[in-house]
């Protein structure tokens, strides 16, 4: 199974990489088109040095990567994908091949983590608007609905949710996705030291989310703009 998760950053994204990860089936992919879409956009990110230098900035050569031969000898290949880094210039008819997964956070909690790493995001930098419009190709390409998965929810039961997204993709859910060691994963990007620092210290899924964070009122705007492709993916 090639299996690509979609969300945008600050999304439990890297937790949900460190649980399929944590299995012994599943080889790990982190952000495939992270130095495609910096390469292409030319936007200054934190690390983008580093970025550039070790990914793959050709787009047509991590498609191909993408649905290639599953590294490590495992049956499995987990891919963690930012909607925001697949540009519209992108091939994607590669996507309606693979298992999707879609995984979605509340705006604000999103807006409230990612000013913390990178100060003064746009709706683009979030991905929402980019996630519908990956999940409704796979809509109209597939004809079926695929799996979404609430962050939130998952914090609050993981086990509960692990199982039930495992049974939606016809996968045995293993009791190993629910603890890891600390420290990272080695398959984690180079960009891992700037905005990973809170999950390493993880060794399994935090504790549930508690009340909405308050925001500043333009990023109360920004958010109210998130909130209309979130709760299209909620339906």
């Amino acid at each position: 199974m090639i299996l690509a998760m979609w969300s945008g950053p600050r999304n439990l994204s890297t937790t949900m990489m460190y649980s399929f990860g944590a299995r012994k089936d599943f080889s790990i992919w982190d952000e495939p088109y992270y130095a495609a879409y910096l390469n292409m956009t030319g936007l200054e990110h934190p690390m983008r040095k580093e970025i550039l230098a070790q990914g793959i900035l050709n787009p047509e050569e991590v498609r191909s990567a993408c649905v290639g031969k599953i590294p490590n000898g495992k049956s499995n290949y987990f891919q963690k994908h930012q909607t925001q880094h697949m540009l519209p210039s992108f091939d994607r008819k590669w996507i309606k091949d693979v298992t999707n997964v879609f995984l979605i956070r509340h705006p604000a909690r999103v807006i409230s983590s990612y000013e913390k790493k990178r100060e003064n995001p746009t709706l683009e930098d979030l991905g929402f608007k980019q996630q519908y419009e990956i999940f409704d190709y796979v809509c109209q390409k597939t004809g079926k609905k695929p799996p979404v998965v609430d962050s939130y929810l998952v914090r609050k039961n993981p086990e509960k949710e692990l199982r039930l997204l495992c049974s939606k993709i016809d996968l045995k859910f293993d009791s190993r996705m629910l603890k890891w060691p600390s420290g990272g994963h080695i398959n984690d990007g180079v960009w891992a030291p700037h905005w990973y620092n809170s999950v390493w210290s993880s060794t399994g899924f935090m504790h549930s989310e508690e009340s909405l964070p308050v925001l500043s009122k333009n990023m109360q705007l920004l958010c109210d703009d998130a909130l209309v492709f979130y709760e299209k993916m909620k339906l």
